[in-house]
């Protein structure tokens, strides 16, 4: 079983987006684990952008990274180019992986125009979450 990190910010949108599909297509492959620099709580508009495609994340929680410093991870996976700059050192073998998403916390416009950036923000997510797992945790 592998444990994997998935780091951000504020650990609020884009980690918990990431944490919840990585969750989903790994299954028992892996253990699955979701911070941030700094923590913020969880957005509500990416628990419900997550819930219109079926994945609850109502519970999780907003961790910071330091909480963490003792799991050893087998992959850390920065989502924010903020967080791969400031991402602390882990005492582990952890492969390293980064790809900067969209902070759908920041869109702006009308409530509809604001659930649609944090929608194709969680496709790209969900994208990467798939083919992370199709291509790194194989039987």
């Amino acid at each position: 079983m592998k444990n994997i990190l998935v780091l951000c910010t504020g650990n609020s949108c884009r980690s918990q987006i990431a944490e919840g599909y990585l969750r989903y297509f790994a299954g028992d492959k892996a253990t699955i684990y979701s911070a941030g620099i700094e923590t913020h709580g969880v957005n509500p508009k990416a628990i419900e952008i997550m819930k219109r495609d079926g994945i609850d994340i109502s519970g999780h929680t907003s961790n910071n990274v330091d909480e963490y410093a003792d799991i050893a991870f087998d992959y850390v996976i920065t989502v924010c180019d903020n967080a791969k700059e400031n991402c602390p050192y882990f005492p582990t073998k952890a492969i390293k992986l980064h790809q900067n998403f969209p902070d759908p916390a920041k869109a702006t416009g009308t409530d509809e125009q604001i659930m649609e950036q944090f929608r194709e923000v969680r496709e790209m997510i969900r994208q990467y979450a798939r083919n992370f797992v199709n291509e790194n945790l194989k039987d």
